[in-house]
């Protein structure tokens, strides 16, 4: 089958529309074309295919399992087209591109990300890095962006189960945690702490659908203690630092938010160990071509964090 003369990316693009919005006419007024043209496009996609694409009601259109399996295939071959041209722009562009990136907020609130991209763009100012927040809620949101290309690396606190074998996981640390207050909180003028001593204390934690929260919470059920309730549970890391500094609250934060904060905000970790960790992972799609843009950024990623852990 010649496919360079049967089959046009516009008209991959065409089903794809139609799929999303469940019209022809929405698909129309979206590419700016006539329903007449986007029925073309998807009767040329059907005879090349040999069977039917979508089924049309008065409902709308919605995609055959044939249609289905095309339209993936239709995306991945548009994104490896766009990746291509990403790459011919960095080489003849003297070093340009764009890197898009999902981070765990606590990296981009805790300072991490800012100085992978100060480590990044010292020595590459031509890249442009698009940061996209995820949270450590226990959701797949973020990994159905990756699978669908809309960031390039996901950078986070764990790794998704890879059901379909497609992701690329690299264990880059795990991160020390602290206890940590407000300087002016009773228990950071004690010269030791115990666990039992926070059982009755104030604290600002995750909310319950976060694998951040789990840690702290073993390490109460590792020694018999009960488990604290939130006093606030938030998963903005200013508006935890901000209650911190009135001296009324205990929190939780990992190795590199901590010594942010504690330059910033006048915090405290206290004197007790924390036995349990938190990862810190990066992970790709398995079978995607990196760019020598992302391979750079991921350059960037390793060598900050090899400094990291250093200092721990």
């Amino acid at each position: 089958m010649r496919l360079g003369r049967s089959l046009k990316l516009r008209d991959l693009y065409a089903l794809a529309v139609v799929a999303e919005l469940g019209s022809m006419a929405k698909a129309a007024t979206f590419l700016s074309i006539s329903q007449p043209a986007v029925s073309q496009a998807i009767a040329d996609l059907e005879r090349f295919a040999g069977v039917r694409l979508l089924d049309r009601s008065p409902r709308g259109a919605t995609l055959t399992v044939a249609g289905e399996t095309m339209v993936a295939s239709g995306r991945q071959a548009l994104d490896t087209l766009n990746l291509g041209m990403r790459d011919i722009t960095f080489l003849t562009d003297q070093g340009r591109g764009v890197v898009r990136v999902g981070a765990d907020m606590a990296f981009v609130a805790g300072g991490l990300m800012a100085d992978i991209i100060t480590h990044l763009r010292s020595r590459y100012p031509g890249i442009s890095v698009h940061v996209f927040e995820t949270s450590t809620r226990v959701s797949a949101t973020e990994y159905r962006t990756l699978m669908e290309r809309g960031v390039d690396v996901l950078l986070g606190r764990r790794p998704h189960e890879d059901i379909d074998n497609e992701l690329l996981v690299e264990h880059l640390l795990e991160e020390k945690l602290n206890v940590v207050a407000s300087s002016t909180h009773p228990l950071a003028k004690r010269d030791r702490v115990d666990w039992a001593d926070l059982t009755g204390e104030a604290w600002i934690l995750a909310a319950t659908d976060s694998i951040a929260r789990i840690p702290l919470e073993d390490e109460f059920r590792q020694r018999g203690l009960a488990v604290p309730d939130a006093a606030v549970a938030t998963y903005s890391m200013e508006l935890r630092l901000q209650l911190l500094t009135t001296g009324k609250y205990l929190t939780i934060l990992a190795e590199y938010s901590y010594r942010l904060a504690a330059d910033r905000w006048g915090v405290q970790a206290l004197p007790l160990e924390c036995s349990q960790t938190l990862p810190i992972v990066i992970q790709r799609l398995k079978h995607r071509s990196s760019t020598p843009v992302v391979e750079r950024f991921m350059k960037s990623v390793r060598s900050v964090i090899l400094q990291t852990a250093r200092r721990q």
